[in-house]
């Protein structure tokens, strides 16, 4: 039986993948620097000391990691306080998760101070039971720690939690967890599309429908309403 839910933020919750596909970029580019090609693909994955640590190395920046988290954090900082949208159709599947009565937990690779900022604006902040970010528990998603640390805030055994997760090497971590997944589509994932439709234990190209969607978790057995 379902007894909690863990949303990644970034592509899952919020659509903001565009700003963070350009972000390295765009700091750079504030230096004067041309980014190499392909580089968006590479922080993809990494948390912000992950990518601060790479861009020192990898572009000789004379500047601390925590100077450069700083740096990045200003690119995207304005972006989330007025403008990141929600992927449309999340506020039905958050208030049906409420009137279920069941917790929810943020579970993210993003800057809580940006994401707070966020939610609060969208009006959903109140919803969640707690954000757990990866640069405070100096970890990234290749791991399940903070999955892990979800579920125990939520007082709850990993096959008792759904995640909801767009990116495929998320999805993988959680899964082999022991968690029940969700794939949910972001087009900044399309290259692994394949891969995520036949690793998650549900694929969700969008938030149109919760009642069809918790119907489909029951007939897999994941749940019992």
């Amino acid at each position: 039986m379902v007894k909690g839910i863990i949303f990644d933020a970034d592509g899952t919750l919020l659509n903001s993948m565009p700003i963070w596909e350009n972000l390295g970029e765009l700091y750079l580019k504030s230096m004067g620097i041309e980014a190499k090609q392909g580089l968006g693909e590479v922080l993809f994955t990494m948390s912000l000391p992950q990518a601060a640590r790479y861009l020192i190395q990898e572009y000789h920046l004379n500047l601390t990691e925590k100077e450069i988290i700083d740096g990045l954090n200003r690119e995207i900082e304005e972006y989330y306080a007025k403008k990141v949208p929600l992927k449309e159709g999340v506020r039905s599947f958050l208030e049906g998760f409420r009137e279920l009565h069941i917790p929810m937990v943020i579970a993210t690779t993003g800057d809580r101070k940006n994401l707070e900022e966020a939610l609060k604006r969208l009006g959903i902040r109140n919803l969640f039971e707690g954000i757990l970010t990866c640069t405070e528990m100096q970890t990234d998603k290749s791991k399940p720690d903070i999955y892990l640390a979800a579920a125990l805030q939520m007082d709850c055994d990993p096959d008792e939690v759904i995640v909801f997760e767009d990116a495929y090497h998320a999805i993988v971590t959680a899964k082999k967890a022991g968690f029940i997944t969700v794939g949910v589509y972001d087009q900044a994932n399309d290259r692994d599309l394949a891969k995520i439709w036949n690793t998650a234990d549900v694929y969700l190209p969008g938030y149109d429908d919760f009642q069809k969607f918790w119907w489909s978790m029951t007939e897999k057995g994941e749940d019992e309403v």
